[in-house]
């Protein structure tokens, strides 16, 4: 029985760990909050601040984990790199986490490799800010190095905006890094994830893509197979292999990229982990983005991923200004629809916005359908 220590316990950690349990792992589920969604279905969990060396020294030593699966970005990445030249095996590799934590680290990899990018530079103060938002253009996208989620993520068109997008970022970056990102605003068609699988062995696979639609910078719903041309496909694929296979390890990656007017892929984000659009694969897929990842990790072998079926995912989100106790009403309703199914995470407490489930179905009209008719309520 291999022991996984899951840095993160939110509702991506939570559909791993049901994965590593179906295939006989011990897994003990961290994070900053007690109860978190993981916390549910792991053997055994540790509530601590994962950007304390010292803690997640301690936490790494007492549990001698066979894999240390990181799932969230508020994690002090230098213990990882340091664990791993201990002789702990890190997913998908310290590198990978290292570098994707940090908005700033993976995108001058991205740009080094060859791939392109919006224009963008980096800021530390407010003036800094705005000093290099004008370089840039008029319509900018400001988000902090570090963070998750879309959290912190705006976009703005003048000065007193881009104040308002300093603030706004402070508020939601992650960790000590006081650096937001601020890039070219893409007049793009749409935007997709490709979730990337790299096995142990070096070899590169990948599901279909993933069209996705984001609103203050988080996921709000997701299709699979995405409407991609076979050459957006082929260029996607091309980036995508060539940025796993330098962070190495093994393990799925969700690389975004947007889509512009001329078809040309734009590369945006890397997460070295399941990625939240990628939730619908839990409808669409003979094997989860979870399953992929719990059996790459593993070293297992991978069997042939297919799409069983089209499909949909769509967030059920806590309103602006939720928070507490609450209680989920109208999923009876969501499931007239036959085809519908759904996932509720079991976040112990309402937050502003937060993802409380998700709405799996064949359509996104049939999803969008359903979300509307289940709403969170504060008690």
């Amino acid at each position: 029985m291999k022991r996984i220590l899951l840095l993160g316990s939110g509702e991506l950690g939570k559909e791993l760990t049901i994965s590593l349990k179906r295939i006989g792992c011990y897994v003990t589920a961290c994070d900053a909050y007690e109860n978190a969604p993981a916390m549910q279905v792991s053997d055994k969990n540790e509530v601590f601040n994962m950007l304390d060396q010292d803690k997640l020294n301690q936490v790494i030593d007492k549990h001698k984990p066979d894999f240390i699966v990181p799932e969230v970005e508020a994690i002090d990445t230098n213990v990882l790199l340091k664990a791993e030249k201990r002789g702990f095996n890190v997913i998908p590799s310290a590198k990978a986490v290292n570098l994707t934590m940090n908005r700033d680290k993976i995108r001058d990899r991205a740009k080094l490799l060859g791939l392109k990018t919006a224009n963008y530079a980096y800021a530390e103060t407010e003036e800094e800010l705005i000093f290099e938002a004008n370089k840039i253009g008029t319509k900018v996208a400001v988000k902090p190095v570090m963070s998750s989620s879309g959290k912190g993520q705006s976009y703005a068109n003048s000065k007193n905006e881009l104040k308002v997008s300093w603030k706004y970022a402070l508020e939601g970056m992650r960790g000590n890094r006081k650096r937001v990102i601020v890039e070219e605003f893409i007049d793009f068609q749409y935007e997709i994830t490709l979730l990337t699988i790299l096995e142990k062995s070096g070899k590169v696979t990948f599901c279909n893509p993933i069209g996705h639609f984001q609103k203050r910078g988080d996921y709000q719903y997701s299709w699979q197979p995405a409407d991609c041309s076979k050459d957006v496909i082929k260029k996607a694929q091309k980036a995508a292999k060539k940025m796993v296979l330098d962070l190495g390890g093994s393990g799925i990656f969700g690389v975004e990229f947007f889509i512009d007017k001329k078809d040309d892929v734009i590369f945006s984000e890397l997460s070295p982990r399941p990625h939240d659009t990628g939730m619908v694969t839990m409808f669409t897929q003979n094997y989860s983005q979870f399953d992929i990842h719990a059996r790459v990790l593993l070293g297992m072998p991978l069997p042939e991923i297919k799409i069983l079926q089209p499909g949909a995912s769509h967030v059920i989100l806590a309103g602006i200004n939720a928070s507490g106790d609450y209680l989920i009403e109208g999923i009876e309703k969501a499931l007239e629809d036959k085809n519908v199914d759904y996932r509720i995470f079991g976040k112990p407490t309402l937050k502003s916005y937060r993802r409380m489930g998700v709405i799996l179905a064949p359509t996104l009209e049939e999803a969008k359908k359903a979300a509307k008719k289940i709403t969170v309520k504060s008690i």
